[in-house]
This record gives structure tokens, sequence and C-alpha cells, in this order.
């Protein structure tokens, strides 16, 4: 079976790596183009491409998949690629551009995607992140059909992953990633499978992740933000401000005690919400690395009184 794979994160090169693992012939794979990274803002190419070069396979980079778009230069390059490569199905994992209707007529059997949720739960750019700061009990992966609405295809096949109550969107990724993988595959391998409507109730959107969301409001409950916390972790984190310093949170435990949000009421950094208390266990200064209270105490120290604003 001949399949064009589309993706960009690790999320994706984890689904691209089972792929090639079970012997799929991928002759061609589609990803963002390189962007900048790191200090030195070097372009740096997707973990999805660094995937690809180093199996040999053909890399497209469209800006833009729409023929009469503001990209259809580049879009007529992927569909001459896409013609060219013949493919029965598409994958698709975290890909970061919308498919027009050529693209998912274009493979034989149309395109697959693996999606990081319980569909119809969490459709959109950020299902991991919005199932941890909802509280969620589970999450999983469904393998759907994609039609033209947004994760409103038929579902295929579904996984289900409990989310611990440790769990950040990093430690849940990589569970989820390696589930994607595996479904995928045995979607692939599969003889009939039928494919399901999703449920017209229960339907929630995660939107993708703004940075202006990592301002700690210390007006909302402990648990709340205990949740976002792990959410946003690794990005975008945590921000508050102390004595005009701004300082990454990046996890807390929930504590007893009362006080004005974002009062510091106890030693070893035990901050008053707006219902409860955390304590913070885990921060970062301006410039500095992120790492445990005690070494941020013994670099800046904290009494009772002190105030964290938003």
């Amino acid at each position: 079976m001949r399949v064009v794979f589309a993706g960009t994160p690790e999320f994706a090169a984890v689904a691209l790596d089972a792929l090639l693992h079970a012997g799929f012939t991928v002759p061609l794979v589609l990803t963002q183009p390189d962007r900048p990274a790191g200090r030195g803002m070097k372009l740096q190419a997707s973990a999805v491409k660094q995937r690809a070069v180093a199996a040999g396979i053909a890399v497209a980079q469209p800006q833009g998949l729409k023929l009469d778009g503001k990209y259809a230069v580049d879009a007529a390059a992927a569909r001459e690629a896409l013609l060219a490569a013949e493919a029965d199905v598409m994958v698709v994992a975290a890909y970061g551009l919308i498919l027009p209707q050529w693209v998912l007529d274009t493979p034989r059997r149309g395109c697959l995607n693996i999606h990081a949720s319980l569909l119809p739960r969490w459709r959109g750019a950020a299902p991991i992140h919005r199932a941890i700061e909802a509280g969620d009990a589970r999450t999983g992966i469904t393998i759907m059909q994609m039609d033209a609405g947004l994760d409103t295809g038929d579902m295929l096949l579904v996984g289900h992953e409990a989310i611990r109550a440790n769990d950040t969107t990093a430690t849940l990724h990589d569970r989820l990633a390696e589930m994607g993988g595996r479904l995928i595959v045995d979607a692939l391998q599969a003889a009939g499978l039928q494919a399901t409507p999703q449920p017209a109730e229960g339907v929630t959107y995660a939107h993708k992740i703004e940075k202006a969301e990592s301002v700690i409001d210390w007006r909302q409950p402990a648990a709340t933000i205990e949740r976002r916390l792990r959410a946003f972790d690794p990005f975008p984190g945590g921000v508050a401000t102390l004595d005009g310093e701004a300082v990454k949170v990046w996890r807390a435990e929930v504590a007893g005690g009362r006080g004005e949000p974002g009062e510091v009421i106890a030693e070893g950094l035990v901050v008053a919400c707006g219902e409860g208390a955390l304590r913070l266990t885990e921060l970062q200064r301006a410039g500095g690395k992120r790492g445990p209270a005690a070494a941020f105490l013994q670099a800046r120290p904290v009494v009772v009184g002190e105030r964290f604003d938003a």
C-alpha cells in the first residue's frame, strides 16, 4: 500500500516511524516549511521532515494548498507531487494546514487523520492541552476518515487513555503519540473497518494555545490553576510577576490556606488563590533555568506577605 504522509511535529513523526516500521511504502511526505528556532533563530526542519530525509523520502513543504489562494504556486507544485506519488491513502497527523477538497479526493482511499482526543470532544488544534486543562479523566486517539469539516469525519478506530493526576501535556503527548502510531497501522492493515459517524452531542473545540493565556489569574481556584500549569507544560508555562520581576511557574500542588489572591501565605512558596492555595514547586526566573522551588528561593528569597501579581 502506498501511503502519503502529512504531518509536522514529533507527535506526527512517531506515526511516520510506525508506518515505515510496518513496511508501508511512503513515496511522499508533506510538512510545514522550515521555521526559525532556538536562540540563534536558525531555520529548523520539522521533526517529520528530519525523519523523512533520514529515510530517503521525497518531501514537499507548501506554504498553502489552495490552488486559487495566496500560495497558488506552492499548491500547484504540491498537487503535481501528490499525483506523481499515486497514493492509495494519505495519513494526516498534526499537519498544520487545512486540506482543501482536491487533496481529500486525490488518494484512492481518501485521507485518514490521527486525532488526539475522543471525538467529538476536543476537535481542533490543541486537544491534549485542553483535556488536561478541563480536568478530563480520560482521552485517547481517534482514527478518522477526513472530510471537509474541522475534525468532523467518521470514526474508524478509537483508543482510550487515562489522564493521570500528574500528567503534563508533554507526558500525555508521548503516550498518545505511541498509541496513534499503533492505531493507524492497525487501521491500514484491517479489512472491512466500519466507519461510524461522530455523535451529535458532546462537541467541544480545542482552540489553539495563545501565549497570553500563560498569565496566571490568582483569583481562580487553586485546582484550576494547577491543571492549567500542567496543560501548559512545555508551552507556554505559567507567568506571574513578583516585585516587578517576571517569573515562570511550571508546577504546583494544591495546598490549604487562605489569603488575598497572589499573596504568599506560608513558607515554601504557598500562594493564596481565589479558592484554596498552591504550593509552587517548580519555577524559572527570567534568563534562568527551570528548577525546584528550593533553588529559586536560594537565589531569590521570598517572605510571607509578598505578593505575586498577574
